[in-house]
């Protein structure tokens, strides 16, 4: 069997690449006369900027920003010449990113974490690109932009930095509006640190910031903590992030050559179903005809839902294993392991 294996990072544990190195190892333990393709894919979070690299080449530029909680770090955005212009990607979590922000601190930093390294690296990015396209995904912060917003304006009054005449584009990891259950503060707060009464606070600061209010209810608008809605602000388009990557890394063309497709992540719920790439996989799948698998650390969506979707099996390293703590202990002989009994259920 001709397998393709395009998988997302495993938050936390695995980058896209190690994720697809370790099911491409798993299988081939298992199977190993079928021709395996890997391809790590992001959905604009974490491994945005690695994934495009390597599948555009281009220049990384690294620049020191600020975090989300003040302190310098490092950061990069990758510039690639096309079509007689230069476009920049930034991967916003690398500013701003979750991972970034030690669990102890998480219930305090969720109300006051910053972007303000985003909006430094988009200042960076405009000095010598036309098209800067920010992946979102995987934040820290539920700001609503306001600290991007505030580098940018700090740049222009400094440096002179313009956006006038650069394109911007948002691409978002999901769809969610700004404000509301499943906007910004509602869906993804708790996951920052935020107890019910932080969720009501940031729904109110959100909700007060009149320059978000004419793009509140758009799609994506709520990614990364309402930073989606600030580029909006800023006349940013919005694009899937996953959708993306899928045209940028020719991912069509190695769907085309596959009998089956394994893709996955670090937690496969209905989330994963709202504009994740999972869904971006699984739709290629689908219009080739040829089956897509996911394995996931976890498993919460219902074989109802995730067929709709476009998935036929979900696997879950934490079930396969025995406990998510063993899953985590050891991701990789984990992940190879679950891989193992994929390739004996799938490969004919």
């Amino acid at each position: 069997m001709r397998v393709l294996i395009a998988p997302d990072c495993f938050g936390g544990t695995l980058t896209a690449r190690e994720a697809a190195d370790a099911i491409a190892t798993g299988w081939r333990d298992a199977k190993p006369d079928d021709a395996i393709t890997e391809r790590p894919l992001a959905d604009g979070g974490p491994g945005f900027v690695d994934v495009l690299h390597a599948a555009l080449d281009g220049d990384i530029r690294y620049i020191s920003v600020t975090g989300p909680l003040g302190k310098p770090v490092e950061a990069r955005y990758l510039s690639v010449p096309t079509d007689g212009r230069r476009v920049a990607y930034i991967e916003s979590a690398e500013a701003c990113g979750l991972h970034l922000i030690p669990a102890e601190l998480r219930p305090e930093s969720c109300e006051t974490a910053t972007t303000r390294g985003v909006g430094e690296l988009i200042a960076a990015a405009a000095v010598d690109n036309d098209v800067i396209t920010v992946g979102l995904g995987g934040s820290g912060t539920t700001d609503g932009g306001a600290g991007m917003l505030a580098a940018l304006s700090d740049a222009a009054s400094n440096s002179g930095v313009s956006l006038t005449d650069i394109s911007l584009v948002a691409a978002s990891d999901v769809e969610n509006p700004l404000l509301g259950p499943h906007g910004a503060a509602g869906t993804f707060g708790p996951q920052k640190g935020a107890s019910p009464e932080a969720v009501e606070r940031l729904e109110a600061k959100l909700a007060a910031m009149d320059v978000l209010k004419p793009v509140s209810d758009i799609p994506g608008a709520g990614a990364a903590g309402g930073l989606g809605a600030a580029l909006l602000s800023l006349g940013a388009t919005v694009q899937s992030g996953a959708g993306l990557v899928r045209e940028l890394t020719g991912l069509d063309d190695a769907l085309d050559d596959a009998d089956v497709v394994v893709t996955g992540e670090g937690s496969f719920d209905w989330q994963s179903l709202r504009g994740k790439l999972v869904t971006a996989v699984a739709g290629g799948a689908a219009e080739r005809g040829i089956p897509c698998i996911a394995i996931a650390g976890q498993v919460s969506v219902g074989r109802r839902e995730m067929g709709a979707a476009g998935v036929q099996e979900a696997y879950s390293v934490s079930d396969h294993v025995g406990s998510v703590q063993q899953s985590i202990a050891d991701a990789r002989k984990s992940l190879i392991a679950t891989a193992q009994h994929v390739a004996r259920q799938w490969s004919r």
